[in-house]
């Protein structure tokens, strides 16, 4: 680690000015653009919280008419505001993923006026561009949201979190052992997904690790200490020994949720189905 620290500390050391730059050459191309409505940032940016490695989160509401062919030329517009290595994309989707020479990547999500609905992830924007007035108006109701876990939300999470126990055993017994620890990953994943839910605060979606750990994350001391010590090696009976010291957090957590939205626990049903495995 301390190679690498060295070797890109300077270029990482710089990103911050790399990355001002090129928020300028992004307001500058879209601003002066009469097709864009509204433009604003989310992520980081919108939480004022940038560190060395952050992303720009762009988000550009353009004229329903020409919406179209600004996600189909997504790419390109992306190429206007400095030198791109390569992008992740899918050609259908309304968004696209640059990443530039100055280590930066740009995640820009292109939207139609009615896609802009209230909602606990648009608390924290940053607007630099609001023609109508509506993403401020969007703004100020999702100021007024708070998250709260539904009962489908709970039942999905708790079936997904059997459904890896039950994947882990099936690939740790049959050697599959990358398999085996990518559920692991997820059951980790899972736990910070109840954690959240319990708080109130809204989950990242699955799959997503993103500021879960480090100084940004929203997860307490010892939830840290925990997922620190889930870790396990190749060997199929640490996997699943990993696995079984888990359930009982996925237990006590499990309570709390049922008890703070009036779901039924059903501990007899939940001992049965991971007593199969473990």
């Amino acid at each position: 680690m301390c190679d690498f620290e060295t070797k890109y500390r300077k270029r990482d050391l710089e990103i911050p000015k790399h990355r001002q730059t090129l928020l300028n050459t992004i307001e500058q191309d879209l601003l002066s653009d009469g097709n864009v409505l509204a433009v604003f940032y989310g992520g980081s940016i919108g939480n004022q919280n940038t560190d060395l490695y952050s992303d720009i989160d762009l988000r550009v509401v353009v004229k329903d008419e020409v919406f179209e062919n600004y996600r189909l030329n997504k790419k390109q517009r992306a190429e206007n505001w400095g030198r791109i290595l390569f992008f992740e994309d899918f050609p259908w989707a309304t968004h696209s993923i640059a990443h530039y020479d100055t280590f930066i990547k740009v995640d820009t999500f292109y939207y139609k006026m009615k896609d802009i609905q209230s909602s606990v992830w648009l608390k924290n924007i940053k607007i630099v561009l609001d023609a109508d007035g509506l993403v401020n108006d969007v703004l100020e109701k999702s100021m007024s949201l708070s998250y709260i876990p539904s009962a489908q939300e709970v039942e999905i999470w708790r079936t997904k979190f059997f459904s890896n126990v039950h994947e882990a055993y099936r690939r740790a017994m049959r050697k599959e052992i990358y398999y085996a620890l990518n559920r692991l990953d997820h059951l980790r994943l899972s736990m910070t997904t109840a954690w959240y839910m319990e708080s109130g605060i809204q989950p990242n979606t699955y799959g997503d690790w993103a500021k879960l750990e480090g100084e940004r994350s929203e997860l307490q001391d010892w939830q840290l200490i925990l997922l620190s010590k889930w870790q396990s090696s190749r060997e199929p009976n640490e996997i699943l020994n990993v696995i079984k010291s888990i359930i009982p957090e996925f237990i006590k957590t499990h309570k709390k949720l049922c008890e703070k939205i009036g779901i039924d626990e059903n501990p007899e049903r939940i001992d049965e189905i991971l007593d199969l495995v473990l």
